[in-house]
């Protein structure tokens, strides 16, 4: 009997015990996934393992850091992006590229139609802005859609 599940998928287990499984369909698909979601589902992660252990959101040092750096009389520093918060009425559905939150649109009249989609929050012109990702009318997600913008 075949699976039901996406042949590709990668379970990354945090320090605190919890599993993320990030699955793809293909390749391309996956690279995809992992580069939009890895800042919103750590910092997911992060808040959710913190309210569990009745804490804040932050987490806490990693003594092998501290130990390591130590050994090279080197500082810990943190990183110079921070991840997205965690924004829960960003809702199902809901894609992040390196801009921010993606604005989900459907539009009904297109070169090839009605489309549907997301969009870079990027200002139009700007180099970095990233590709559009449109989804396809046969694809399951076409009819659970929920647009932020209808375009005429």
């Amino acid at each position: 009997m075949p699976s039901a599940e996406a042949p590709i998928s990668i379970t990354v287990k945090t320090a605190a015990g919890s599993l993320v499984t990030v699955r793809a369909e293909n390749a391309e698909e996956l690279d995809q996934v992992v580069a939009l979601s890895l800042a919103s589902v750590a910092s997911a992660v992060q808040e959710l393992e913190a309210v569990v252990r009745g804490g804040n959101a932050a987490v806490p040092p990693n003594p092998q850091v501290a130990a390591i750096a130590t050994q090279f009389n080197a500082t810990p520093v943190s990183p110079s992006v921070e991840p997205q918060p965690f924004n829960p009425s960003m809702g199902a559905g809901s894609r992040n590229c390196p801009h921010g939150t993606m604005t989900r649109i459907h539009g009904l009249t297109g070169k090839f139609g009605p489309y549907k989609g997301y969009f870079c929050p990027a200002k139009q012109g700007d180099m970095s802005k990233c590709t559009t990702q449109y989804i396809k009318a046969n694809q399951p997600e076409w009819n659970s859609f929920q647009a932020d913008q209808t375009k005429a």
